[in-house]
């Protein structure tokens, strides 16, 4: 079972953007002496809870400061952007360090509707219609930068995602729903379930994956990974306690009134409502809590349910030291080498 990582780079209540990016280099450099096999940045826009909104510039940094892991993005939202400016903003990350680099994508905004609407670059953005159509286009520039020229009657022949390389980045496709299951299978890529954003239907999915993958240059098999929201402390209730500030960060943000990660103590003492109660108890199911060996086990029969060879955890905590703490009794959990 490969473990890897998915950073988000929070924000806690008395930290600051600053923080939250140092607390991610550090992270990442600890990760990679602990044995994970890659670390992943998220893009999130407009918000205060989390400072990456450019995976790209981060990913920068994070393999400057590795030697070994794989970096990469989870994701890059495409219906974002040009896919000619993808490839080569990742071309150009593949240049620095080739052979470590992921380039995962996914087709939500990463924001509110509004926010989406300030990232269009012109008059119109793109369709989620137009989404497999990004993906493709995106996946022939890198071809042709990797020394698979574009058709003679492509429209874009002649035009090249440089700097051009012998090598390319891995692609992914993320998701939390069918129509990515979908769209990865039709596609021929690897595909990473987003199981703790959205948990329901998840089997399904993975399902609907596998029956409609068709073979690529990309990807030969179906491969599967499951993004898990996990967290291991000590204890039982030290690790409750921690997985109280995300909770709460979850509660209100489904409830639109957002806030930076609180602190443990105030999580707790936070007077829910029925209704976010009801919020509450779905939040914690499509979260893995506890000590290294409940979490390992219930992670290791989420992964087998879904024959996922590969686990992408996210874990939040309000102190950079929990967090890291959390991953590094997994590591051991799971006899990760370096």
């Amino acid at each position: 079972m490969r473990l890897s990582v998915l950073d988000q780079s929070p924000v806690r209540s008395d930290g600051s953007a600053a923080d939250a990016v140092a607390e991610t280099i550090a992270l990442a450099k600890a990760c990679e002496k602990l044995g994970y096999h890659r670390y992943w940045l998220a893009e999130h826009h407009n918000t205060k809870s989390f400072a990456g909104s450019a995976p790209e510039v981060l990913i920068a940094r994070v393999a400057a400061e590795t030697k070994t892991i794989r970096v990469g993005s989870g994701g890059v939202m495409l219906t974002h952007y040009s896919p000619l400016k993808v490839a080569e903003q990742f071309r150009m990350l593949e240049i620095l360090s080739p052979g470590r680099i992921d380039l995962g994508i996914g087709r939500a905004p990463g924001s509110d509707q509004r926010t989406a609407q300030a990232l269009q670059a012109g008059p119109q953005g793109w369709g989620i219609d137009a989404f497999p159509s990004q993906v493709h286009l995106l996946r022939q520039f890198l071809d042709d930068a990797a020394g698979t020229a574009l058709p003679d009657d492509h429209p874009y022949r002649g035009i090249h995602a440089t700097p051009m390389g012998p090598t390319r980045p891995e692609m992914w496709l993320l998701g939390s729903g069918i129509h990515s299951a979908v769209y990865a299978g039709e596609l021929g890529l690897p595909f990473a379930h987003a199981h703790f954003i959205s948990a329901e239907g998840s089997e399904e999915a993975v399902e609907n994956y596998r029956r409609r993958f068709k073979p690529s240059t990309w990807c030969e098999t179906p491969r599967v990974a499951m993004g898990v929201a996990a967290l291991a402390a000590e204890t039982e209730d030290e690790a409750r306690r921690l997985a109280a500030s995300r909770n709460l960060w979850v509660v209100r943000l489904l409830t639109g009134r957002p806030i930076a990660f609180p602190p443990p103590g105030e999580a707790l003492d936070y007077p829910y409502t029925e209704q976010e109660k009801a919020l509450l108890e779905n939040i914690e199911a499509r979260s893995t809590v506890g000590t290294a060996d409940v979490v390992k086990k219930k992670l290791t029969a989420l992964a087998e349910r879904h024959g996922a060879e590969e686990l992408v955890i996210v874990t939040i905590t309000y102190d950079a030291a929990s967090r890291m703490r959390s991953y590094e009794l997994l590591a051991n959990a799971f006899g990760l080498r370096a």
